[in-house]
């Protein structure tokens, strides 16, 4: 199955385009936040430019998905793209100028911000549109497992053209090499920006037309009440919110704290992400199993794996070692890997095109929304309790919450189904 996506043409120009752009978010990524730190020394003008960065992809994302569902992912996927080449063309030119003031760094982190609330949905909408339903889980398995790649390379290349562009001539010159970071990042999108307008968008079915002139905030509403007349939809988006508000955000603060409180080592964590994000990767380079495992619901399968990476966080604070942590976090990633193909492709198979858009957006508010409220929460938890407890409760709690969803909703018997369109 593998083989065959990978002859498709508008899979190997939707992989190019999306490993251009994902490396290139990774030089962003790592230089935007030492901008900061260069322009002003300050944590909380770098926290502020974070969140800059992170609240209108939160709050406009919903808005993104029904855009997409109007004028079709690939269009509002191009015009996100062409934004992020004049943001971040702007800003490689004023970091080399030394102009980039405080100001004007919240102004583009605000504007990259936006037009990632866009991109992300138009995104995940984009591949059902551009190959065929049979395909679905061998590329969504390809194309996750090249961006754990990306996410895993990014930094590296990013850190070496740091250290190639800095010289000893001081700020000025870190400056600049800050400045061709955020210039790889912008020749990025105008590759991928290329490579998007290679794909040939798939026709879609009689009843799947776009939205004609439906007002877009009518749109959102359909959209979600769309997923909640769905009963299948509504009770898993329903538990995977759960699951992003008790344990999703406590990981995001609880990992790092791991490795600098009881490993004691910057390296160390480096080791844990590492092998956690290897085993994700093994577990994507599974996906083409799926079809295969279609004797088994979806829900089962899905409820099955929560159950047992809840088994494998509980010991997670107990370790003194990182072999001992990675010991752990390995089958955490395949698992986690595994069913991440498994979630995006039941939702490409089973909402109609024409709503994919704001139903991949609501997917994504809900773990964008939900996990910094989580992660805000942990760190006040943890003045109350130890680090070994909140991985216990958390792994607890995931055991929980899937063994209540197996006996007390309809979740494991929700299959792998094609598209249907209708509620369930």
């Amino acid at each position: 199955m593998s083989a065959a996506a990978w002859r498709d043409p508008n899979l190997r120009w939707l992989m190019s385009g999306s490993v251009l752009s994902l490396v290139g978010d990774q030089f962003t990524m790592i230089a935007l936040p030492w901008l900061v730190l260069q322009v002003t020394g300050d944590a909380l003008a770098l926290g502020f430019v974070i969140a800059l960065m992170s609240v209108p992809r939160a709050v406009f994302i919903l808005l993104g998905g029904a855009l997409v569902d109007r004028y079709s992912p690939k269009r509002v996927m191009m015009l996100s793209k062409y934004a992020s080449v004049v943001l971040l063309g702007a800003l490689a030119a004023l970091t080399w100028r030394g102009q980039a003031t405080l100001p004007v760094i919240y102004v583009l982190a605000f504007g990259i911000g936006l037009a990632q609330a866009f991109a992300m949905p138009s995104g995940t909408a984009m591949l059902p549109r551009a190959v065929p339903p049979a395909l679905l889980p061998a590329a969504n398995g390809m194309l996750m497992g090249l961006r754990q790649l990306s996410m895993l390379a990014g930094p590296l290349l990013a850190a070496l053209l740091l250290a190639l562009s800095s010289g000893p001539a001081g700020a000025g010159a870190d400056l600049r090499a800050l400045a061709l970071a955020f210039a790889v990042d912008c020749v990025s999108f105008v590759l991928s920006a290329w490579t998007l307008a290679q794909v040939r968008m798939l026709p879609l079915p009689a009843d799947g037309g776009a939205l004609a002139h439906e007002p877009v905030l009518r749109a959102v509403g359909d959209g979600l009440a769309m997923v909640w007349r769905d009963v299948s939809l509504r009770t898993c988006f329903l538990y995977w919110g759960l699951v992003s508000l008790f344990v999703g955000g406590a990981l995001q603060v609880a990992l790092p704290l791991l490795a600098s409180d009881t490993l004691r080592s910057a390296p160390a964590f480096g080791v844990l992400i590492g092998v956690h994000g290897a085993g994700t990767l093994l577990g994507m380079a599974a996906a083409p199993l799926l079809p295969k495992l279609q004797a088994v619901p979806f829900g089962a399968l899905l409820l099955a794996g929560d159950a047992l990476a809840g088994l494998l966080l509980m010991p997670l604070g107990a370790i003194d070692a990182a072999w001992q942590g990675g010991a752990l976090l390995a089958p955490l990633g395949v698992i986690g890997g595994f069913l991440q193909v498994a979630i995006f492709t039941w939702i490409q198979r089973r909402v109609p095109p024409r709503m994919l858009g704001r139903a991949m957006s609501i997917f994504l508010f809900i773990f964008m929304g939900l996990a910094p409220l989580s992660a805000a929460a942990t760190g006040w938890l943890l003045k109350y309790m130890s680090l070994a407890t909140l991985f216990t409760a958390c792994g607890a709690i995931l055991v929980a919450c899937a063994m209540l969803a197996w006996l007390w909703t309809p979740m494991r018997t929700v299959a792998l189904e094609p598209r249907t369109g209708q509620p369930g």
